[in-house]
């Protein structure tokens, strides 16, 4: 079975601890097996002495270009990355959005290496006098923490969520710990071999985990930095972690939200703005088969437009064609897995407490070029709550998908 190698410590080594089971999405096949590293502490260490200490010597227009150049030498090999983003259950736009838009974050921060300048240290503000003569100025400036910068990523995003991080940390000069979601971190680790293999990062600047990571959090210091995107659940559990406590680590949370779209009452039926709300949330719904954190889980509309969405969105939601996007006409893929589906159907069951069914049907819907019962599919679909107010379980549940 093949085994994901995690990079720590400037080389590729065999993951140990509990193994991860990855699986494509269609048809539930292992692909690869994750793991955790056993030597935490060296791997912290390592990127603060090593990569962390490297990175501080560049300047910011160094740090700056280096990102420029890696989003071309990336952009070069993306190939690699759509086929590896395709297991994933991701159409041609879903892995658009990860890949092109991860590689878009290296190049929109390099620009930034021509405002901060050519030296190791920003200036914060013009200099301040600080005597009547002049003769006693200061100047406060920015220098990188000289710690690293642990990333604990999510799964539905695994190009995107690595790149977007660590073009910030890279250009303030501080090295990255990547622990990517074990559940798709097979992505991940295609792009981060092509990163190790261009010799455009100095040593130690990245470094990758794919599986779950257990007790990482226990060995950071004061001048490091923790980042999560996950369930709210999880982001409060962590940013309670004694440690982070303890050596008031900064801890950035990016967890669950239920957007939601909005419908005016002028936005009637029959106006362009009636058929742009609803092209949008057919778009919102399907979109990564609505794996989105940014996904539109609700819908408000005026109590008198309610048939009329209704009936129009569901017209939209037919066209959608379910299966294995490389085959023409597919425009939604699977679940990223079958666990990640069972999650949906628990809280599909409560959000059904206070609402209604009135599009989709998970025992009933086509799927075309894969097995509907072996891959991780789900049709779109829509639910009624007549009593807001009252039925509350849409405001506060997320059925991720």
């Amino acid at each position: 079975m093949n085994q994901l190698q995690n990079f720590t410590l400037g080389k590729w080594q065999n993951p140990v601890g509990t193994e991860v089971e990855q699986h494509n999405a269609y048809n539930n096949k292992v692909i690869s097996v994750a793991g955790d590293v056993s030597n935490a502490a060296d791997v912290f260490e390592y990127g603060r002495k090593v990569g962390s200490a490297n990175l501080r010597k560049m300047t910011f227009f160094e740090r700056g270009l280096m990102l420029k150049k890696l989003a071309l030498f990336l952009t070069d090999r993306k190939d690699t990355y759509y086929k590896a983003s395709h297991l994933t259950g991701a159409t041609k736009l879903d892995s658009w959005i990860d890949i092109d838009g991860g590689i878009g974050n290296l190049f929109a921060y390099a620009s930034l290496r021509r405002v901060m300048g050519g030296q190791t240290f920003y200036n914060d503000g013009p200099t301040v006098g600080l005597s009547k003569e002049g003769s006693f100025v200061a100047q406060h400036v920015m220098v990188p923490k000289r710690g690293i910068s642990l990333h604990i990523n999510a799964f539905n995003f695994p190009v995107w969520g690595m790149l977007e991080k660590c073009a910030v940390n890279w250009l303030a000069g501080v090295a990255a710990v990547v622990k990517a979601s074990e559940v798709t971190s097979f992505v991940t680790e295609t792009v981060v071999r092509d990163i190790e293999a261009s010799g455009l990062l100095p040593e130690g600047a990245l470094q990758f985990i794919g599986g779950k990571g257990h007790g990482l959090i226990d060995f950071v210091e004061n001048q490091d930095v923790v980042t999560f995107t996950g369930s709210a659940r999880t982001g409060k559990m962590l940013k309670a972690h004694p440690r982070l406590l303890e050596y008031s680590v900064p801890f950035n949370m990016e967890a669950d939200s239920l957007n939601a779209m909005v419908l005016g009452e002028d936005a009637a039926p029959g106006t362009p703005e009636f058929d742009i709300f609803v092209k949008n949330v057919r778009s919102e719904m399907t979109v990564k088969a609505g794996q989105k954190c940014t996904a539109v889980r609700r819908i408000i509309v005026p109590e008198k437009y309610l048939e009329d969405v209704q009936i129009q969105l569901g017209k939209e939601l037919s066209k959608t064609k379910i299966g294995d996007p490389s085959v023409e006409g597919v425009r939604m893929g699977a679940l990223v897995s079958q666990t990640q589906r069972e999650r949906v159907l628990e809280n599909l069951k409560l959000l059904t407490k206070s609402s209604s069914v009135v599009f989709g049907d998970v025992n009933d819907f086509e799927v075309i070029g894969a097995d509907r019962k072996s891959g991780a599919f789900l049709p779109p679909l829509l639910l009624l709550n007549e009593n807001p107010f009252e039925g509350q379980e849409c405001h506060n549940i997320e059925a991720f998908g």
